[in-house]
């Protein structure tokens, strides 16, 4: 029988689980849809089906897929979840059976057994296949239409090891690139580099050793480079194996950025050091000459994870910025410029990624300006234009809560930032969630259309846009 879930912060609120699969034909609409968008928008995040073993992290739950079909004006929802080896297991059982990162807290039925992963972090569209991505194991499968769980997808075989939850799509080529970090399968400096071309097949794969063990969220891509940052959120199998954190905060090894060519290989790598820092989610870089420009949410101090000895991180530096760092190629030096683009505590940032790896001027974000920031409490979606320096902030409203806003174009031929930004808004009073449509280029002014849920969709990660066939 099923347990009360905890009083954990990271499930009560706006993070609490919902405990079902439903689907709603035509969600009332406030304000009108634009006629042109068509298409399907993709969220994913963590929902844990049973009360947790152990320890929780927000980074623990099963994966849910949350899909809004967009078409003539209409929305219709449905969610289920990526029914992976875990999820089918602990149905079955009607509990938890995994633990979220010490595998000696797993109950004994399960130990030793391999899974699949919780597919919980992001969805894309590629190839034609609908992947769910977790930055542990290989991409799940989903039917796009119906969100029924088709199962691990290792592209015919070929790829090895896990793939990071923000591969890169290259708008030009079609060519998706990603890596993998703890790329042998444990806590390790190995990593991986992978191609896959616009059909979906795997055409390139090769392996580095990074500087350290670290977890690594996130990498850049230019039409040139690639790049990937190593920062102090260190991974330790030793440290797990005592019943210390398995991941946390180690500034003293501060931060190495590997920056190799695409038309090269890892063994092309120049590494750069930096002072301690951590990003999640970067918006996006480019290359001009020999000048590689990276703009990212940073924070000084990595969120959500320990000191080594398990004692909680400073919040005051866990507070994320809009940052650009820039190195010099030409340089024979190991340093890079830095320089804070904006004071305003944001993340989840993204783009018109038609622009991805290339001069952009547009960029999208959440973001938050209470006086005391905490994770999933965004209250505004902001547009920062490159080129002026002008930030613009939607405020999502009293009592609600924005997820990372998603852009999507107007038409493959319109300028940039021509178009519409999506997110799902949890209203606290409601107890409930909205899809926000808003015009990208007046991201202050009034909602295009609002989409209500009659239930919330708890605080999750990433999604993306699945355009419709014409």
């Amino acid at each position: 029988m099923a347990k009360l879930f905890p009083d954990h912060p990271n499930l009560v609120g706006g993070f609490a689980p919902i405990q079902m699969e439903c689907d709603a034909p035509d969600l009332v609409i406030e304000g009108e849809v634009p006629k042109d968008l068509f298409g399907t928008f993709f969220r994913n995040g963590p929902n844990p089906q049973f009360a947790p073993r152990g320890e929780h992290h927000w980074f623990a739950g099963d994966g849910m897929i949350h899909g809004f079909y967009v078409e003539n004006g209409r929305v219709a929802y449905k969610n289920r979840w990526c029914k992976t080896v875990k999820w089918n297991k602990e149905h079955d059982a009607g509990k938890a059976l995994f633990a979220a990162f010490n595998p000696m807290d797993a109950d004994e039925s399960v130990q030793g057994i391999e899974t699949d992963g919780l597919a919980n972090t992001n969805v894309i569209w590629h190839g034609n296949k609908l992947l769910a991505l977790e930055e542990g194991h290989a991409p799940f499968e989903l039917d796009p239409e119906t969100l029924d769980s088709k199962g691990a997808w290792t592209f015919d075989g070929k790829l090895v090891g896990p793939m990071t939850a923000h591969p890169k799509i290259d708008y030009e080529t079609g060519e998706m690139l990603f890596f993998g970090y703890n790329a042998d399968g444990l806590i390790s400096e190995h990593m991986s580099f992978h191609v896959v071309d616009k059909s979906g097949k795997l055409i390139r794969s090769e392996t580095f050793t990074a500087p350290y063990a670290a977890m690594v969220h996130d990498f850049m891509v230019t039409k040139e480079h690639v790049i990937f940052p190593i920062m102090p959120l260190t991974g330790s199998m030793e440290r797990a194996m005592s019943g210390a954190p398995a991941y946390a905060w180690e500034p003293e090894k501060g931060v190495h950025i590997g920056i190799m060519p695409r038309n090269g290989s890892v063994e092309d790598m120049r590494w750069f050091r930096g002072d301690p820092a951590y990003v999640f989610h970067p918006m996006n870089a480019h290359t001009d000459g020999d000048i590689v420009t990276c703009d990212v949410c940073e924070f000084e101090q990595a969120p959500l994870f320990p000191l080594p000895d398990g004692t909680p991180g400073d919040p005051d530096k866990a507070i994320p910025r809009l940052t650009r760092w820039t190195f010099d190629l030409s340089r024979n030096t190991d340093d890079y410029q830095w320089e804070r683009l904006d004071e305003v505590a944001c993340e989840f940032p993204r783009l018109d990624e038609r622009f991805a790896g290339r001069q952009y001027r547009h960029g999208f974000l959440a973001c938050d300006n209470n006086p005391e920031f905490s994770i999933g409490g965004f209250n505004g979606i902001a547009h920062g234009d490159h080129v002026t320096g002008k930030f613009d902030v939607h405020d999502v409203g009293a009592a609600c809560a924005t997820s990372e806003p998603v852009f999507v174009p107007r038409a493959d031929s319109t300028e940039e930032g021509a178009g519409y930004l999506l997110a799902n808004i949890y209203d606290a009073e409601r107890k409930a969630s909205h899809l926000l449509i808003l015009d990208a280029q007046n991201v202050a002014g009034e909602p295009l259309a609002k989409a209500y849920l009659d239930h919330r969709i708890p605080f999750g990660f990433h999604g993306n846009w699945r355009p419709g066939a014409n």
